[in-house]
């Protein structure tokens, strides 16, 4: 069989080609953007015609260290010539790294970690040692939760748009208001395994929530036997101004759920948990071809050292107050309220968010949506104050602007 070679971005017209193909062979699950990113360094990234953007996408969070950090680039060059497979059969070098590290910076009760590939894999394998360890079956999330979309974790997601299309999910999932202490009484019961929740809710509108809540929903499931899951999927490691989130509350819970930025950009996800609860588990109960490979380890020792040694939680935390402040002195009709914690950031519109997110992206600031009438930014945490202050500016720039609605 005869294989044309395939277009390449050395090669006039590459980029283009490129774009076509992907537009043509990927599947429709993506509404894709307009740019093809081809390059990045610190909080900018490049497109295939040379613009410049500030990214305050980070890949949905994955590059809080942003974009070619060469600590992390030199450990994943170095450790990809001597060993990228080795499955948790046999013992590596570098998975005892990472976890003697994470061992070293999550809260001394939580002592034993298992290695996956992604948040929504963390959240599938929290689950179900919740269950095990309890002898329970139901889990109880929150309204305007996201918590992945596979079968176990989209379970536990609020979002009617993904959720209906595979119903019937998991039968012993429940939902309860966020932020309302008064309502975990009844929410929680005898026959709960575990409770899971987000100290911010990300994909739910950027929604910090309170001490008062976090606080009535540990100590219900200390009462009721119950397990407390903290998703620090999008708010690990430095995003919200201390290392955890979950830190701001003073929560001990049971399991952590961890990943996007763990590996410094390469797949990762990881759960933290108890000693009682590893106590419950058996061997081939849950497990990973990927997980815990040499390459995503030695990429998140990098990550993790980088982000110690630079102080980034302090910087992401003083770096956030400026923004929120600028944003919450903007004076644009247009927004409703300004909401966030460190550089976790969202502005909520009264309109739909899309168009301001085009014409934000034509001004050089690349952003997320958080819900339909939600603007969000997940700046690198190694972003400059004038970048910020760029944001804020071109932000100003596109909400005095009427919608194209």
């Amino acid at each position: 069989m005869s294989i044309q070679p395939p277009a390449s971005p050395d090669r006039p017209g590459g980029f283009a080609a490129l774009r076509e193909a992907e537009a043509r062979l990927s599947t429709r699950l993506y509404l894709k953007r307009g740019v093809q990113l081809v390059r990045g360094e610190g909080a900018r990234v490049w497109d295939s015609e040379g613009r410049e953007y500030i990214d305050c996408v980070s890949g949905h969070g994955v590059a809080n260290l942003g974009h070619a950090v060469p600590e992390v680039t030199a450990a994943i060059a170095e450790q990809a010539q001597r060993l990228v497979s080795c499955p948790e059969l046999f013992y590596n070098d570098r998975r005892g790294e990472l976890l003697a590290l994470l061992d070293a910076i999550t809260p001394p009760h939580l002592t034993r970690f298992f290695l996956c590939n992604s948040g929504t894999e963390a959240v599938e394998a929290a689950i179900k040692f919740a269950r095990l360890a309890t002898g329970r079956l139901d889990v109880l999330a929150f309204m305007q939760s996201f918590h992945g979309k596979t079968q176990g974790a989209l379970s536990l997601t609020w979002t009617p748009e993904y959720r209906k299309p595979f119903e019937p999910l998991l039968l012993h999932a429940r939902f309860a208001p966020f932020n309302k202490p008064q309502a975990l009484a009844e929410a929680l019961t005898d026959q709960t395994a575990a409770a899971i929740v987000e100290v911010v809710q990300g994909e739910g509108g950027v929604r910090p929530a309170t001490t008062e809540f976090l606080q009535a929903l540990q100590a219900g499931c200390r009462d009721r036997g119950a397990l407390l899951i903290v998703d620090e999927v999008q708010t690990g490691f430095g995003r919200t101004g201390r290392l955890f989130a979950s830190e701001h509350a003073g929560l001990e819970p049971d399991l952590v759920c961890l990943a996007k930025s763990l590996a410094g950009g390469l797949p990762m996800g990881a759960v933290a948990l108890t000693e009682a609860i590893d106590a419950k588990l058996f061997p081939r109960a849950h497990s990973s071809t990927f997980g815990g490979n040499p390459l995503a380890c030695a990429a998140a020792v990098a990550a993790i050292r980088y982000l110690l040694d630079r102080q980034l939680p302090a910087r992401a935390a003083e770096l956030g107050e400026r923004f929120l402040t600028a944003l919450r002195g903007l004076k644009s009709p247009l927004i409703r309220e300004v909401r966030g914690l460190g550089l976790l950031a969202a502005i909520e519109l009264k309109a739909r968010s899309r168009d301001y997110l085009e014409a934000l992206m034509e001004e050089g600031v690349l952003a997320l949506a958080a819900g339909p009438t939600v603007i969000r930014y997940l700046p690198p945490l190694v972003i400059e104050p004038a970048q910020l202050d760029l944001v804020v500016e071109k932000t100003a720039k596109v909400l005095g602007q009427p919608s194209r609605a």
